[in-house]
C-alpha cells in the first residue's frame, strides 16, 4: 500500500470547493478543521475560505521553522479537529505537515504557489538551531492547487518550481549511478513518476501565462512528491543538484535564493560532470528549459560569485552523508572543482 493523496485537485476555482472535498472524501464531513496560514497573505486567504468552513479555526504559521511547527502543533492539540489544512507556500505547508504528524491528524495541502515539490511530498524542510533540516512526515491526504490563486503569487515563486521539477532528471541519473556502481536499491515506479514529471515540464511548449502549463507544472510537483512516497526517501528527486543547493544555504544563510532556482542551476552544472553524451544532452535540455522560462542558469544570476559557487560545490557532498551522486563519484578536489566551474561558465556564456 502506498499512502499517496486520495485526491489531487488542480484547476481554476478549486479552493471554493474545499468544503465539498473534505466532506466527499470523508476527511471532515462537518468541516471541523484547523486551518494554518502564513502571516502575510493569511488574512486574505482566510477571508476566502471562512464562508464555507464555518466550523474551522484559523492559526498563523509564523515561520518555516521547527519551533513554529511545534507551536502550531501545541495550538491545535486538543481541539477535536478532523484534520489540519495548510494554505500557503512551502514554509506554511512544511510546518503544517510537521505539526500534523506531531498531533496525529491528516493534513490537506492547499498550495498558493508552485515553488517546490513539497506540495505532496512526505518531507518537511524546516530551519532549526543548526541550520536547515529535512524531516520525514506523512504525505498530505489531499492536495489542492487553485490556478486563480497561483496566478496572484509573485511570478518568481511560481517559476521556481520549474527548476525543482527539471532537476529530477539529474537526481535520477545520480540514483542510477549509485545503483550501477554500488548496488544501491532503486525503485522503478518512483523513477517513472519523477522522470515523467520532469519530462512533461521540460518538453511542454507553454509558458506561465498558460493554464495548461501551470497545470502541468503543478501536477509535476505533486507527482514528484508521490515519487518520494513510493521510494520512501527523497532519492528520486534529490541528488547532486540538491546537495549544491543545501551547501549554498549553509554557507550563505542570509542570501539563499529560491530553492527551485538553486537546484535548477545545480542540476545544470552537475550534468557537465558526466563524460557520456547522454549526460551532456540532459544538461542542455535542463539549461534550455531554465533559460526559456527566465530562470537563473549561472550562479551570478542567483546572486553568488563563481568563487562562492565553487566553494558550495566543494562543500556539497558533506550535506548528505551516505548519498552517492556524480559529485561523490568524481571526488574532485578544490582545484578540480574550480576547473569544472570555469568550464561550466564558458559553456553557458558561449552557448
Amino acid at each position: 500500500m502506498i499512502p499517496t493523496p486520495v485526491v489531487v485537485d488542480v484547476r481554476r476555482g478549486a479552493i471554493a470547493d474545499l468544503a465539498d472535498l473534505l466532506a466527499d472524501q470523508r476527511i471532515s464531513t462537518a468541516g471541523r478543521v484547523a486551518v494554518a496560514l502564513g502571516p502575510r497573505s493569511g488574512a486574505d486567504l482566510a477571508a476566502r475560505v471562512r464562508p464555507f468552513l464555518r466550523e474551522a479555526d484559523f492559526y498563523t504559521v509564523t515561520a518555516g521553522t521547527v519551533d513554529a511547527a511545534l507551536e502550531l502543533a501545541a495550538q491545535v492539540r486538543g481541539g477535536s479537529y478532523d484534520a489540519i489544512i495548510g494554505i500557503g507556500g512551502g514554509k506554511v505547508l512544511d510546518a503544517t505537515k510537521f505539526a500534523a504528524a506531531r498531533v496525529g491528524l491528516p493534513m490537506v495541502a492547499v498550495a498558493t504557489n508552485l515553488a517546490h515539490d513539497g506540495i505532496g511530498s512526505p518531507v518537511s524542510i524546516l530551519d532549526n538551531d543548526a541550520g536547515r533540516g529535512s524531516y520525514g512526515v506523512p504525505a498530505p491526504l489531499a492536495v489542492v492547487v487553485d490556478l486563480d490563486v497561483v496566478r496572484e503569487a509573485p511570478r518568481r515563486s511560481v517559476r521556481a518550481g520549474i527548476g525543482e521539477v527539471a532537476s529530477n532528471l539529474s537526481a535520477i541519473a545520480d540514483w542510477e549511478l549509485a545503483h550501477g556502481l554500488h548496488g544501491e536499491a532503486v525503485d522503478g515506479l518512483a523513477m517513472a513518476f519523477a522522470r515523467t514529471a520532469a519530462e512533461a515540464v521540460l518538453h511542454h511548449p507553454g509558458t506561465l501565462a498558460d493554464d495548461d502549463f501551470l497545470r502541468c507544472l503543478a501536477e509535476g510537483l505533486v507527482l514528484s512528491g508521490v515519487a518520494m512516497v513510493v521510494a520512501g526517501s527523497t532519492r528520486p528527486c534529490s541528488g547532486a543538484c540538491h546537495e549544491i543547493s543545501h551547501a549554498l544555504d549553509l554557507l550563505h544563510p542570509g542570501r539563499a535564493g529560491a530553492h527551485g532556482e538553486q537546484v535548477g542551476v545545480g542540476a545544470a552544472f552537475a550534468s557537465t560532470l558526466w563524460d557520456d553524451p547522454q549526460g551532456r544532452a540532459r544538461g542542455d535540455l535542463i539549461t534550455r528549459c531554465l533559460s526559456r522560462h527566465g530562470l537563473p542558469v549561472t550562479p551570478t544570476e542567483l546572486g553568488f560569485t563563481w568563487e562562492e559557487f565553487t566553494a558550495a560545490v566543494v562543500r556539497a557532498p558533506d550535506t548528505r552523508p551516505g548519498r552517492f551522486t556524480i559529485l561523490e563519484h568524481r571526488d574532485l578536489d578544490k582545484d578540480a572543482v574550480a576547473a569544472a566551474v570555469r568550464g561550466y561558465a564558458q559553456q553557458v556564456q558561449t552557448g
